[in-house]
């Protein structure tokens, strides 16, 4: 009894540490230890349950077919890296038949079992006699491996033996189905952080709320927000208010667990719009929608290139310009696209275009040379850009520049050829108007002065070449300013529109008949018979043009003066006959006009001479290279100094002093009478204020004014900031001016002079008597004195004619309240009769010449000596005497 209790005990401690060891293992499966280590603690408890057992389990590969990995705490590792690796199949041993059956195997003698064969010897090594193996099934079916227990000694298993192997096989499939799964967990989180992280769109969970759990780099990247500043941001926030509406019901409707997908434009959070396309997938768990999976890929350049490509598209349907393309894969080139444009230039509809090529535009007169352009450019398939004369389907011509490409695939390839037509009649049409317009002259149809010199080089190339007779003649209206001025121009014109038809009436039709300016005209004779002819046809246009033109209700008259150029022997510059043409006109003018004058080469070197003399005036006038003498006015009660007149000089460089009689006149036809009269005036009234500071006493100086300068709309200005620069007093300074003043523009001319008066300068009238008189003018006109020219003073004397006029002229002026000075006085006779007869004021060489500055302050001080206040002043006459024999003397 004792025994039997002592068995039972030592039978329930077995027990009782098998099943701590079952625990322990089923411990560190619950635990997910590592896997080797819970193999290994099954190999300790089956061990301990069997001692003397060597226990092992061996596991398949993923296929099934090779048992590649050994567990086992009591074989040798040598043995256990052999056996490593052998096949699942009938013969391969216990644990690879066990495998293979799926049933338990039972090796009682491996040196006799031919399962063996192959590794009897590796068995014999290590001393194993016997191994019984249950195959590891998992819950699934499939096969895991194989449980093997190994004896030194061979043997069959007992029932006992058999249900621990099985046991033991169970908590192997137990363990290794664990840590499958363990393994297939990890493997599904990495594919999904792999997914998640490395995805290129951005990726993003929400929850129910929409608040961000998850965001991938991609997602932080395409809004602009760092992973801690996106996390815990609702996606509200990211949207624009317009789109909130629509997304929150989209994602209420996502409750039910359905995926949805939609588009939307948020602002980054550095403020720029990016447009996503957005996908949305419920994140069920327990059949219940615990959040939101987000993927949104940025569609932002696809817009744009959408939306360039719909602004392309609808700006080739709204251009003005026609757009064709056409298909480079197929021959023929047919068009496959033309634009409203198109059909709008050409009159053809779409439907008639399509399938067609573009040779049905061309016609008669398209260019051939434009089209071999554009075949070209079609075969070597490069752009081009062409002018070519098409045609509309009513027939109607049309200029059409056409721009032809090419359109190229990704690989080079050309596919289409894109043509844009422009309708550029009205510029064909605007161009032609504006060539003719620049060859010809607007209000008479003439050739211009271009036109003109382009036909006088070729006929004079042609003339010279066949030694043919050629002429220019310059035609100049007389007396026409005056109808501009006192009709108006539209008078005007129509008067120069009947002298051109007129004139072209005479020529023969080689002839070339131009307007030059307001009222010349040039006539080119290229194939004269002899020079006589042209001086007749020169006599028939002075006829023609002198009869009467009738404009309305008016009948006018005008006449015109023909300056004639031969070609002659040696000329090189065929444009010399227009100048030559244009002096021997100016030649005719001056014979009265009315008048026709041949060149010559004396009136070339007149005409040279006088531009060389123009020339040197403009250097003095830019230099200021003049001279101002002054020449005294006396009272002619006492001989006192009543002024000066200041007169210019210009010594030329070579020719030494000129005459004023020669440059004066020079000037006023040239216009640079101006800068000399400013010149002198500025000069004269400096000089004055300097011999007034210099002890002279102050006297009046007077400036002759040319009517260019007296007409002129800043005279008025211009004379009171000289007077302000040289600080003369208005009083002291008297201007001179001729009669010929009031012949333009009367009424301003007379108030013009009334400012004078206010401002105190006294005004005269020089050459009385010479120029436009006019007793009506000359009541309202606010001068103090006028001056009698020189030549009524000339023959005063031997002339009663002279004597007459000028006695006539003092008591006209006395009678009107005018001082009279007459000027030119050389003889002592001229002297006493202007004397007899009231002459206020004496002025010539009979007296004093005009001198320098510094000649007329020893003038002045002599005079001064001379005068009523020295002792024994001698008589009036005498002093008037004594001076101007003196500085006859010296001038």
């Amino acid at each position: 009894m004792a025994s039997l209790n002592r068995r039972r005990s030592i039978s329930l401690a077995r027990t009782q540490r098998h099943l701590r060891a079952q625990q322990r293992v089923q411990t560190l499966i619950a635990r997910d230890q590592p896997l080797a280590e819970t193999l290994k603690a099954i190999c300790r408890m089956v061990e301990a349950q069997a001692p003397g057992s060597l226990s092992s389990i061996m596991l398949c590969n993923d296929e099934g077919s090779v048992l590649d990995a050994v567990y086992s705490v009591s074989l040798p590792d040598r043995y256990c890296e052999a056996v490593r690796g052998i096949g699942v199949g009938p013969e391969s041993g216990a644990c690879g038949r066990a495998a293979h059956i799926r049933d338990f195997v039972v090796c009682a003698d491996i040196a006799n079992d031919r399962r063996w064969t192959g590794y009897h010897g590796l068995a014999a090594d290590y001393g194993l006699r016997a191994c019984w193996s249950y195959p590891v099934i998992a819950s699934d079916g499939r096969v895991l491996g194989a449980f093997g227990t190994y004896f030194r000694e061979p043997g069959e298993p007992t029932r006992a033996d058999r249900r621990r192997i099985i046991e033991s096989a169970e908590l192997v499939s137990l363990a290794v189905e664990r840590e499958q799964n363990r393994r297939a967990l990890r493997e599904s989180e990495q594919r999904y952080r792999s997914l998640f992280t490395y995805h290129p769109d951005a990726v993003f969970s929400l929850d129910l709320q929409g608040y961000f759990l998850t965001a991938n780099a991609a997602c932080c990247e395409i809004t602009g927000y760092p992973l801690e500043r996106l996390t815990g941001l609702h996606f509200a926030e990211l949207l624009e208010p317009s789109d909130q509406a629509r997304i929150a019901q989209l994602y209420q409707d996502a409750g039910k667990g359905e995926a949805f997908r939609y588009s939307l434009a948020f602002k980054r959070q550095d403020g720029s719009m990016v447009h996503l396309d957005l996908t949305n997938l419920p994140i069920v768990v327990n059949e219940r929608v615990i959040g939101f999976y987000g993927i949104a890929k940025d569609m932002t350049e696809r817009y744009r290139h959408e939306t360039e490509l719909r602004i392309l598209q609808r700006s080739v349907e709204a251009s003005i310009n026609g757009v064709v393309i056409a298909d480079a894969q197929t021959p023929g080139l047919p068009i496959i696209y033309a634009n409203e444009a198109f059909e709008r230039m050409t009159g053809y509809a779409k439907e008639e275009v399509l399938g067609r090529n573009c040779r049905f535009l061309q016609g008669r007169e398209t260019d051939p040379e434009a089209i071999e352009q554009v075949r070209r450019a079609l075969l070597e398939c490069e752009e081009v850009n062409v002018t070519l004369c098409n045609y509309r389907k009513d027939g109607s011509p049309f200029w059409n520049n056409l721009y032809l490409a090419p359109v190229r695939d990704t690989a080079g390839v050309v596919t289409h050829f894109v043509g844009v037509q422009h309708d550029i009649s009205e510029r064909k049409a605007y161009e032609a108007k504006l060539s003719f317009h620049a060859s010809h002259d607007a209000l008479t149809g003439l050739a211009n002065r271009s036109l003109f010199e382009d036909h006088l080089l070729h006929d004079v190339q042609l003339a010279q070449r066949h030694g043919r007779h050629l002429a220019v003649l310059f035609v100049d209206l007389d007396d026409f300013k005056p109808i501009n001025d006192s009709l108006g121009h539209e008078v005007g014109d129509q008067v120069l529109v009947q002298v051109a038809q007129r004139l072209a009436d005479e020529l023969d039709p080689g002839d070339t008949l131009a307007r030059f300016g307001s009222d010349e005209f040039v006539i080119l004779l290229p194939e004269l018979s002899r020079e006589e002819a042209a001086l007749r046809l020169t006599e028939r246009l002075l006829a023609c043009v002198g009869r009467p033109f009738r404009i309305a209700e008016q009948e006018l008259y005008i006449g015109a003066s023909v300056g004639i150029a031969f070609l002659y022997e040696g000329l090189e510059n065929p444009v010399e006959l227009i100048q030559q043409a244009d002096m021997a006109m100016y030649r005719a003018k001056q014979k009265g006009r009315n008048a026709w004058e041949c060149f010559t080469s004396d009136l070339n070197d007149e005409v040279s001479s006088r531009m060389a003399l123009r020339n040197d005036l403009q250097e003095a006038i830019e230099a200021e290279n003049f001279e101002l003498h002054y020449q005294p006015l006396l009272n002619a009660a006492d001989g006192s100094v009543a002024g000066f007149e200041a007169l210019v000089r210009w010594k030329h460089p070579v020719r030494g002093y000129l005459s004023p009689g020669l440059f004066i006149p020079l000037a006023e036809d040239t216009g640079q009478i101006g800068p000399i009269s400013e010149w002198v005036l500025r000069r004269a009234c400096r000089d004055m204020c300097l011999l007034a500071v210099q002890g002279y006493g102050h006297h009046r100086v007077s400036v002759n004014l040319s009517p260019l300068q007296f007409h002129r709309p800043n005279f008025m200005t211009n004379l009171q900031q000289a007077l302000l620069e040289t600080g003369l007093a208005p009083d002291y300074l008297e201007l001179e001016l001729t009669e010929g003043i009031l012949m333009n523009d009367t009424a301003t001319a007379i108030a013009t002079l009334h400012k004078l008066r206010d401002m105190g300068v006294e005004v005269s009238i020089d050459d009385f008597g010479t120029g436009y008189s006019s007793l009506s003018y000359l009541k309202q006109l606010p001068i103090g004195k006028i001056k009698i020219d020189r030549s009524f003073i000339r023959d005063v004397t031997t002339n009663p004619h002279d004597s007459a006029i000028v006695q006539g002229i003092i008591s006209m002026a006395h009678h009107l309240g005018l001082e009279v000075v007459a000027e030119g006085i050389e003889e002592r006779d001229q002297r006493d009769f202007l004397a007899e007869h009231g002459c206020d004021v004496f002025q010539g060489f009979y007296f004093a010449r005009p001198m320098p500055l510094d000649g007329l302050k020893r003038y002045m001080i002599e005079q001064h000596q001379a005068s009523p206040d020295s002792p024994n002043p001698p008589a009036a006459s005498d002093r008037l005497r004594l001076i101007g024999r003196d500085w006859v003397g010296r001038n």
